[in-house]
């Protein structure tokens, strides 16, 4: 049973206790880890760049496991019912921490760090089993708002860890108490694991390659295959490349550009962790309960933009040595960087979290774990390379830290150009949220009236030049748009077309080539499965009223028997885009946030389609 609202999954038994467990797994590495991270950078080494390469070599450790053991997880959950592993997966947390609570005590750095590679260990084989278990209790309706609330749970953990260790280590004996807290982290998230329920097997059949090496390179040439899939994977980690590339330099950072001490690095952690926590929880309110690839480009603008002004932001601070976190924000100068701060923090949210869903809904649900795993490794892979760029640029060629985030800012330029480039879904769903979220409120009426699957003819009156984009934003499944060549072929417009593989027709008399392609490339679109929503006025209409239909209709159907969808839009008639008082696009906007609405009828069965017939339908539905 699926949900309007995202909280109250937590009132699920199918979801709350894996929330709670992940969570808990969360906190405690990150409470861990940062203890470890302020215990090197403010005690156990001296010099700025020792400082700052073991810190990064720290980072490192903690995710060269998930390259190098994510593919075998990734098998393990798709051959093994996923609750019963989650609590094998804990088990091994509790061994690993006592191991962790002793190096703690004895302050054995170099078994801390070894300790820190067991946690990824750990952590590698989980990551599969906590992602693809996801979809298997959610409804495709609540995957958006479960993975807003984990990725906010997530950095909510990594907050509560980050703020306890900064807490922790002002006092006496901080070691010792961290030893403390992290076995019992580890008890409490064993006792929530035990609630969550069955799962099952994906694949029980399969046979599990034990060669971490092997187990990479076949996971990965998997999802090549699959090439929006793999780059929707490379998109996410290059969030995970950004974020590493923030948090580790946080305590080098506060230490040698801010003056500060642990508490400040505790406050930009807090600010960092909630900022991806608000994205992470508005991604479904943008995305109106669905998975709104639109939403992708809006998250990496907002990465770029405040990432260069966070820069510029570290030249105007008011710094004094040893400064609290209370002393910073007691200065107005110190507020732009904060609100640059959390601002890249919330864009990133809004970036990662369709992006998550993207890939746990494509591809074979008999190897959905797998298909995480090679997330995980490629995620794993982009951030030890993170570390060692940071050592390159801050330790080699002396970066100063505000300099390192500001080529982190122009990189992710870059690489968004590169990825929407290569993957236009991207872009022309950015097009289509921006045009019905700042133009028109887009409602609709009858939207289970087209199929999820199989083939059929949509068809629908033909009133501006962004019938088509509208249309297309509403419905999720892909849709081939038969449109007029001049409108097919307008400047600008032409890319949006070509991207929606709109199919241009004419007239036969104008151009019999052109016109006889168009039925043939709808033919075997039909024949393929697909959806073709034709306009049968076969021009934009002059004064508001349905133009006459054509009989174009009838001849798609004779070839390719499939069921006709009328459907008709309304409130488009005098926008921008529309020939009401002039030419569409020539003159000024008279409105913006106009009503638009989609209403959708039931389907005509082929016997059944006439031109006559689908006239007075849509007449009926703009009524």
């Amino acid at each position: 049973m699926s949900t309007n609202n995202q909280f109250q999954l937590f009132k699920q038994r199918r979801f709350l206790p894996y929330f709670v467990t992940q969570a808990l797994g969360a906190f405690n590495d990150n409470l861990f880890k940062n203890i470890l991270l302020l215990f090197i950078a403010f005690s156990a080494v001296q010099g700025h760049q020792q400082s700052a390469l073991l810190t990064n070599v720290a980072a490192g450790l903690f995710i060269l496991p998930f390259f190098l053991f994510s593919a075998i997880g990734g098998q393990l959950a798709d051959k093994y019912e996923k609750s019963q592993l989650i609590r094998i997966i804990k088990i091994a947390e509790i061994i690993i921490m006592l191991i962790g609570a002793i190096a703690l005590a004895l302050e054995l750095t170099y078994l801390l760090l070894a300790v820190l590679f067991l946690m990824g260990t750990q952590s590698a084989f989980f990551g599969p089993v906590k992602f693809s278990l996801l979809p298997q209790h959610l409804n495709r309706e609540e995957l958006v708002g479960g993975n807003g609330l984990i990725e906010m749970g997530t950095f909510v953990a990594i907050l509560g860890g980050t703020i306890l260790a900064g807490v922790v280590f002002e006092f006496d004996g901080a070691l010792l108490i961290t030893a403390g807290l992290v076995i019992i982290f580890s008890l409490l998230g064993y006792a929530t694991s035990r609630s969550i329920p069955i799962a099952k097997a994906n694949d029980p059949a399969l046979v599990i390659n034990w060669n971490a090496f092997s187990s990479i390179k076949k996971t990965v040439n998997s999802i090549k295959e699959q090439r929006s899939l793999y780059l929707s994977i490379l998109a996410i980690s290059w969030f995970w490349f950004l974020g590493a590339g923030y948090l580790t330099q946080f305590p080098t950072f506060v230490q040698q550009s801010l003056g500060g001490n642990s508490q400040l690095v505790t406050l930009l952690l807090t600010v960092f962790s909630f900022g991806v926590g608000l994205g992470s929880v508005l991604c479904e309110r943008l995305s109106g309960h669905t998975i709104e690839l639109g939403i992708i480009p809006i998250g990496s603008i907002g990465i770029s933009i405040f990432g260069i002004d966070l820069y510029f932001a570290t030249q105007s601070l008011l710094v004094v040595d040893n400064m609290s976190a209370l002393e910073f924000l007691s200065h107005g100068e110190n507020y732009r960087l904060m609100i640059d701060l959390a601002l890249l923090a919330m864009f990133s949210g809004i970036y990662v979290v369709p992006l998550n869903a993207l890939i746990q809904t494509r591809g074979d649900d008999q190897c959905r774990a797998q298909i995480i795993a090679a997330n995980n490794v490629l995620n794993a892979l982009f951030m030890v390379l993170s570390a060692i760029i940071a050592i390159v640029l801050i330790t080699v060629l002396e970066l100063s830290i505000a300099q390192y985030f500001l080529v982190l800012a122009l990189i992710n330029i870059v690489v968004s150009c590169y990825i929407y480039y290569q993957v236009t879904e991207f872009v022309l769903r950015f097009i289509i949220w921006i045009i019905s979220h700042t133009m028109y409120r887009v409602k609709h009426h009858g939207l289970p009236h087209i199929p999820k699957e199989g083939a059929a003819v949509l068809i629908c009156n033909h009133v501006s030049y962004v019938d088509s984009l509208i249309i297309a934003g509403i419905c999720r499944r892909p849709i081939r748009f038969v449109m007029d060549k001049t409108i097919a072929n307008m400047p600008v417009m032409k890319y949006i077309f070509k991207w929606v593989k709109a199919i241009p027709i004419c007239s036969r008399h104008q151009d019999p080539e052109t016109y006889q392609r168009a039925f043939e490339q709808i033919k075997a679109e039909l024949d393929n499965g697909e959806l073709v929503c034709i306009f049968p006025e076969g021009k934009l209409t002059r004064n508001g009223e349905l133009n006459e239909f054509k009989t174009g209709i009838e001849k798609i159907i004779a070839t390719s028997p499939v069921p006709v969808i009328p459907m008709a839009l309304t409130g488009l008639w005098g926008s921008f885009f529309s020939h009401k008082s002039g030419f569409a696009l020539t003159t000024k906007p008279r409105r913006f946030w106009s009503r638009v609405e989609l209403r959708i009828g039931e389907k005509v069965t082929p016997d059944a389609v006439t031109a006559d017939d689908l006239q007075e339908r849509v007449i009926k539905l703009i009524a």
